[in-house]
């Protein structure tokens, strides 16, 4: 945490710049930890086993690319509006000098 930001956020530009790295993490914990959770299930056969690991894997990876496309929404409102806050000021600093 340097210059005093709070965890959420230093996680949040993590995200931010690594969008594919996450999702493909999360993936792989998804399908590791729905294969080891179906294969605890013994009245199962084998191929229904991993049909249900895939689909809840991608049901995972699909929550996980639309929160991160709500994390790019948001940080990318984020720095327009302080683009704006910037350019605003720049042009009212200015504006007072003349």
């Amino acid at each position: 945490m340097a210059d005093g930001e709070s965890t959420m956020e230093s996680l949040r530009k993590w995200v931010v710049e690594n969008k594919l790295r996450t999702v493909g993490c999360i993936w792989l914990s998804g399908i590791g930890s729905s294969i080891a959770y179906n294969w605890s299930r013994p009245n199962m056969k084998t191929s229904v086993k991993i049909i249900h690991a895939r689909l809840q894997a991608q049901a995972l990876t699909l929550a996980a690319l639309a929160g991160a496309a709500a994390v790019e929404y948001y940080d990318r409102r984020m720095n327009l509006e302080s683009k704006d806050d910037r350019y605003s000021n720049q042009y009212l600093a200015q504006a007072h000098k003349d």
